[in-house]
């Protein structure tokens, strides 16, 4: 054997362990990216996306966490409005964008319903997404006209037991949760009253006032002002809310113990966004959320702050989904125009 023939395996091993090295190497930069990334993170401008119109109650919570939110992350987040499909256009929009915290969206409890009610749908709200936050609830309100023969949430119920088909009530639409709350309503009282869809509050509380239709399910904010002022009755609150305006308006639960439904308004991510952005994230919506002033702004858009961490969310996303699949699936609830 010459010289050179005995210095080829040398070699061969010196090249195999350097490509070893360098794969090791290259190995623990690609683990090390989310890190650097969530140390980095935010570097340029975010965006919340809203899947209603500008001026909505979705929308202006939105831009109330947004503005402040960006204070505390040293990055705009800019709210943007992409309308259509109950919410889920912009929910597929975030679903497919790159999971690095740059692209959210401020989703609903309209989004789990969606889902339930328009199953062949690509989008899955709870595999789609990684949760970031809880942020708020907004209460909402059984109100009637002033002639209505119910001042309380014991005497409404007492007046649907007695007069089945009898009433009616209104909501802003087929699967809202205004709609299946009143359903859970009528499945846990054994009662049956006709559900008129609207297209939102504005139409619902003069026809309530008017006396088309004797019971409207609404925010709490679309109802205050007409009840203060007498025009109308609010009997009772849908869930268990310490609502500034509304002290004298009495929760449901007291005729129905555990009784509790309000829109659930929360922070979603793309799945696949790293942990480490996620926690950062959910941190600067508590921070702001635990500020006296987010608190005021909260209830002058009749919502509540209602924090969770992204662990508590995806649970009470995934509780709220099987609650109102067995309420449609039981009360036979099914889309419009299916």
């Amino acid at each position: 054997m010459n010289t050179r023939q005995a210095i080829r395996p040398a070699r061969r091993h010196a090249l195999r362990a350097a490509m070893a090295l360098a794969l090791a190497l290259g190995l623990a930069g690609a683990l090390a990216v989310p890190a650097a990334w969530a140390q980095k993170y935010p570097d340029k401008p975010i965006r919340l996306i809203v899947g209603y119109s500008a001026g909505g109650g979705v929308d202006a919570v939105a831009r109330l966490l947004g503005t402040r939110l960006s204070t505390v992350l040293g990055q705009q987040v800019l709210v943007e409005n992409r309308t259509g499909a109950t919410s889920l256009i912009a929910a597929d929009l975030v679903a497919k964008a790159a999971p690095d915290g740059y692209t959210l969206m401020m989703g609903d409890s309209a989004l789990l319903i969606a889902k339930l009610l328009q199953p062949k749908i690509a989008l899955d709200p709870l595999t789609s997404f990684k949760p970031v936050a809880g942020a708020f609830i907004s209460p909402l309100m059984i109100v009637t006209g002033n002639d209505f023969p119910a001042k309380t949430p014991a005497e409404l119920v007492a007046q649907l037991k007695a007069n089945p088909g009898r009433f009616s009530f209104a909501t802003s639409g087929v699967g809202t949760v205004q709609h299946l709350g009143f359903e859970m309503l009528k499945q846990s009282t054994g009662t049956f009253v006709v559900h008129v869809p609207y297209r939102g509050a504005a139409q619902i509380v003069p026809d309530v006032i008017g006396g088309q239709v004797p019971i409207g399910v609404v925010s709490a904010t679309a109802a205050m002002a007409q009840a203060k002022a007498g025009k109308l009755r609010a009997v009772a609150l849908m869930n268990n809310a310490k609502l500034e305006g509304a002290e004298s308006v009495a929760p449901l639960a007291d005729a129905l113990p555990g009784f509790d439904v309000a829109p659930r308004i929360f922070v979603l991510a793309p799945a696949g966004t790293p942990n480490d952005i996620v926690d950062k994230l959910s941190a600067a919506v508590k921070t702001v959320l635990d500020t006296p002033e987010a608190g005021a702004a909260a209830a002058a858009q009749g919502t509540l702050r209602a924090y969770s961490t992204p662990a508590q969310l995806g649970k009470d996303m995934a509780d709220e989904t099987v609650r109102w699949k067995r309420i449609i699936t039981e009360q036979r609830i099914v889309a419009e125009g299916s």
